[in-house]
């Protein structure tokens, strides 16, 4: 025998002895169940012999045949969930062999070759994953034909033992050459051998189904009986699942060994080099899906090439890196996917998949969530998104009541504009080059904040709600205004005649005089003068962005101005509103126009529960500071476009980017971070200005 042999049979043979381990808790959980009984018939038999008798024995007789019939009914009710709980199962496209018999010709070879059995069926995952599936339950498979005989014969439904199914991830079908593709199945269809063994398939039969009670039991019961019942049943199957679960993890680890030992004599060369573009694959995967797919979806759009986009993505890799550039050339070999009768159609089903899977979305397509195709993804996406950002984010300027411009003596631009963004996120204090035209002939400030004081405040708690996410950015400016509205009427201040300087400056001569003298008689703000400031330091519902910037609680880092993170609460809570309303329509059972109720995998019946979606969340939620990074930049890319000639674009790595002049825009994130975090615009308005863009110009929102 050789050494691959016996490896093989060395990891079979570990996999078998963990599988009679399995089993033997099993026996074991059945002798404690029947236990009572035992004890019962020992009782019953010394009775009736006239060894056991007396009252004593009567009673013992009694309780333990009350016991021991409470213990068989409980232990045949939770044989029974265990056997016909339906095992959780992946969420997968299937493949008929009519729709890929080179697929499936392929793999008879290859099983052939391995000398194991054959897998029952083959079904995509929208994953860089290969493996074997069991979906022998009858609960896994079609439903009994209604009116049938039942003497006409054996049952057609019943299923009879079947190989487990060969589970493909679809990028490797499209990045990967035939010959790659063969290598890398190989030692997952080598796994067949193994579990057709009847020990390893009743161990793991059993392991389903007591994690398919498991969730049984968790399910939320209706009356107190049934939780109570539940209860018990979850308590039992997760004991047991604790005392096999070592056993099954060194067995799964047997069974691979096994089959990794034997899939060594086929394609072994060729498997080395398919392993790197496995890892190759699952890097272009993950990159266009969080950078390219992810903003599609949120727009209730989904891809429909997404494993077609992995080639295009992993090319333009092989371009820019010189490391990549080899895998480039293998794009001259047939594909994978050619095994394939229509690669468009299952693409096309995989990617639906995928965003049901990471987004949650409807699992047919619909008015609100139909497929895009990559020649229109800019404009169908990218261009759709920057303006819906960009309406969001004028909207909830409004409801806080900033001004259009800083100069109230300037015309209406007649529409939203990137100048009103970039002056309300603007710190005063790095505008020392822009401060003159801010006061008028008699030396009293002119800035765009004063005068909306109580009005902007009131537009505000009238708007779109944001006065309530801001609550906590206002209420210092409203203890500051009812000090200084108290010194104004002791005659101590006027307001509107202060001059513009950071808070808390004050000259010595003013501080040490009169009621100056104690620190907590004057509020922060008054000025050489004693004179409290105007305009947006007073103003309530307006945020003095002259204090210290806001620190994160747990990194202790600046992450912007007061007045960005107000604007960044808001804009998280008016996000929050329209998630919450989308959900709670959902929940009504009333979809939205044209979204079709939630379905599972299959023509039958869901496979997992619809209200766990996504059940692979790709990114956690944006903080407040990100989100508002992207709507400032979808403002920018809005202004661009409207104002400079510059057009939406698709990169393949990096998701949508803005192209000017043809090129792609990658430097103007720091400018946007250094716009919020340190409300300084001149990095940012020195590129509109080097781009061409007009900030003052309106540009067109959705």
């Amino acid at each position: 025998m050789t050494s691959t042999g016996i490896g093989a049979e060395a990891g079979a043979q570990a996999a078998r002895t963990r599988a009679l381990a399995v089993l033997r808790i099993r026996g074991r959980a059945l002798a404690v169940a029947l236990l009572p009984a035992a004890a019962l018939v020992i009782l019953l038999t010394g009775g009736s012999t006239g060894h056991f008798v007396g009252r004593g024995w009567d009673t013992a007789r009694w309780t333990v045949g009350v016991l021991a019939v409470i213990v068989l009914l409980a232990a045949s009710g939770i044989a029974v969930v265990v056997a016909r709980a339906r095992p959780a199962v992946s969420p997968t496209v299937p493949i008929p062999e009519e729709s890929a018999p080179d697929l499936y010709r392929m793999v008879r070879d290859l099983a052939d070759r391995l000398d194991v059995p054959v897998p029952s069926a083959i079904a995509l995952t929208p994953d860089c994953d290969s493996w074997l599936e069991d979906r022998t339950h009858p609960a896994h498979g079609p439903p009994a034909p209604k009116g049938r005989d039942e003497l006409a014969g054996p049952h057609p439904h019943r299923r009879a033992p079947a190989a487990p199914v060969l589970v493909i991830g679809s990028p490797f079908l499209w990045w990967m050459r035939v010959g790659e593709l063969r290598a890398v199945l190989a030692p997952v269809v080598a796994g067949t051998g193994p579990s057709a063994h009847p020990d390893i398939a009743a161990a793991r039969r059993f392991v389903r189904g007591l994690d398919a009670a498991v969730a049984v039991a968790a399910v939320p019961a209706r009356c107190p009986g049934t939780r109570l019942v539940c209860a018990g049943l979850g308590w039992v199957a997760r004991l047991l699942l604790r005392g096999c679960r070592e056993h099954a993890a060194l067995m799964e680890r047997g069974v691979a060994a096994a089959a990794a030992e034997r899939a060594q004599a086929v394609d072994y060369g060729l498997r080395i080099v398919a392993q790197e573009q496995v890892g190759l694959a699952y890097a272009g995967w993950d990159r266009l899906l969080t950078r390219v797919a992810v903003p599609a979806w949120r727009m209730g759009r989904w891809p429909s090439r997404l494993d077609a986009g992995v080639v295009a993505a992993l090319t333009e890799l092989s371009r820019r890196d010189r490391l990549a550039e080899g895998f480039a050339s293998r794009l001259g070999e047939r594909p994978a996917c050619d095994l394939l009768e229509e690669p468009g159609l299952v693409d096309e089903a995989a990617s639906l998949l995928a965003a049901r899977l990471f987004h949650g979305g409807p699992a047919e397509p619909g008015p609100d969530w139909s497929p895009v195709d990559w020649q229109e993804y800019p404009d169908e996406v990218v261009d759709r998104t920057w303006r819906t950002d960009a309406a969001r984010l004028h909207r909830v300027l409004d409801s806080l009541g900033v001004r259009a411009t800083l100069d109230p003596f300037a015309p209406d631009p007649g529409g939203p504009t990137l100048a009103r963004v970039l002056d309300h996120l603007t710190d005063p204090t790095a505008r020392t080059t822009r401060r003159d035209h801010l006061y008028d002939g008699t030396g009293h400030e002119r800035s765009g904040y004063e005068g909306i004081g109580h009005a902007g405040a009131g537009h505000a708690r009238e708007g779109t709600g944001c006065a309530e996410d801001a609550d906590a950015y206002t209420t210092e400016h409203d203890a500051t205004e009812h000090d200084a509205t108290e010194h104004d009427e002791a005659g101590h201040t006027t307001a509107g005649h202060a001059d513009a300087r950071p808070a808390g400056h004050a000259e010595s001569g003013h501080a040490e005089s009169g009621h100056d003298k104690d620190p907590d008689a004057h509020p922060a703000g008054h000025g050489e003068s004693g004179h409290g400031e105007s305009g947006y330091a007073d103003a309530p519902g307006v945020y003095d962005t002259r204090r210290s910037p806001v620190y994160d609680e747990e990194t202790e880092e600046a992450t912007g101005t007061e007045r960005s993170a107000a604007l960044a609460a808001c804009l998280t809570a008016a996000i929050a509103r329209e998630e919450a309303a989308a959900a709670a329509t959902a929940a009504t059972g009333a979809p939205l126009p044209g979204s079709p109720a939630p379905a599972g995998q299959g023509p039958h019946s869901a496979l997992w529960d619809d209200g766990s979606l996504p059940l692979f969340p790709l990114q956690p939620p944006r903080t407040a500071r990100e989100l508002l990074a992207d709507h400032v930049k979808a403002m920018v890319c809005c202004a661009a476009v409207d104002t400079a000639g510059a057009a939406p674009g698709l990169d393949w790595l990096d998701g949508p980017s803005l192209l000017v002049d043809g090129e792609r825009t990658a430097d103007l994130t720091p400018r946007v971070l250094s716009l919020i975090e340190e409300g300084d615009p001149a990095p940012l308005r020195a590129w509109l200005v080097e781009s061409g863009i007009r900030p003052e110009k309106p540009v067109r929102l959705v």
